[in-house]
């Protein structure tokens, strides 16, 4: 398995995997994505400057997506919590989606596994690893607390008026 940054011709199959991952959240019962966040804009943005990354097995089937984002990262200006590490040294993984035909076969596991080592390899600099995920999402709450992020607080409205997501750090 292996982690590349996606290309602009991408796009597409960077937005399929987005779109199949909003569908497993509203099959879940997941509010989470539900409304126009993170649309085709947001996903050609993460493109063009390098933030998007794709999940590719061996044989180089595509996997799943994440976004990696150097600070500062706006989107926890409004924290209800405190970090573990005050630094502007850190990087924040937004975006995180396995394509559904994949689910159950541990790859959302491994994807984290080897989003640590491409950020140890491409932001050498990163003092902690910070990620989101909506209060409703107990599977990602779990994978996240699982490699060892510690829960910081939350934000509300960040991403939709009524989101409330939790935040969590990992110190490295």
């Amino acid at each position: 398995m292996y982690l590349r940054k996606a290309k602009i011709e991408e796009l597409d199959l960077v937005c399929d995997i987005i779109e199949d991952g909003k569908k497993q959240l509203a099959d879940a019962g997941i509010d989470q994505w539900q409304n126009e966040y993170p649309n085709r804009n947001v996903i050609k943005g993460d493109i063009e400057d390098g933030r998007a990354v794709i999940y590719n097995s061996d044989d180089h089937e595509t996997l799943g997506v994440a976004a990696v984002i150097e600070a500062p990262d706006h989107a926890y200006d409004t924290l209800q919590g405190e970090w573990q590490k005050d630094t502007d040294k850190y990087v924040t993984v937004h975006r995180v989606a396995i394509f559904s035909h994949h689910q159950g076969k541990g790859y959302a596991s491994q994807l984290f596994r080897d989003l640590f080592d491409y950020i140890a390899e491409n932001h050498p600099e990163a003092e902690s690893i910070r990620i989101d995920t909506h209060r409703d999402n107990a599977k990602m709450q779990h994978l996240i607390e699982k490699f060892g992020f510690v829960k910081a607080g939350q934000i509300v409205g960040v991403y939709h008026p009524d989101d409330v997501c939790f935040v969590y750090e990992k110190v490295l």
